[in-house]
């Protein structure tokens, strides 16, 4: 059975898993299935929350939506943690920017 592409977007892991289990499970394939796994183990925050806060740190900090997906699958805790998630692209993040990403994160824990 053909499927046809409706949308593509980067989601974080909880949206991911939101996505997942509204499939029934016999239905998912082999990847899925192990998506659904992973995501059920390592996504942090409820799916709603997840968007928010994505949506957050896009709009008011105007990170890139791949970096702020990133960010909210991995939920730092300290600059030096969100500076070795920025910096892997080679380029300077300053702290004043780091420090922001961080009370944004506050409000979403």
């Amino acid at each position: 059975m053909a499927r046809k592409l409706l949308e593509e977007r980067l989601v974080t892991n909880a949206e991911a898993k939101a996505i997942l289990e509204r499939v029934e499970e016999e239905k998912l394939g082999e990847f899925q299935r192990r998506t659904l796994e992973f995501t059920r183990k390592f996504a942090k925050l409820p799916p709603d929350k997840a968007a928010k806060l994505t949506e957050d740190l896009s709009s008011k900090l105007q990170l890139e939506r791949n970096d702020a997906v990133q960010i909210v699958n991995c939920l730092p805790q300290s600059v030096e943690e969100l500076r070795a998630l920025l910096t892997v692209k080679g380029r300077f993040v300053s702290t004043e920017q780091l420090n922001g990403i961080l009370e944004i994160l506050k409000r979403y824990l």
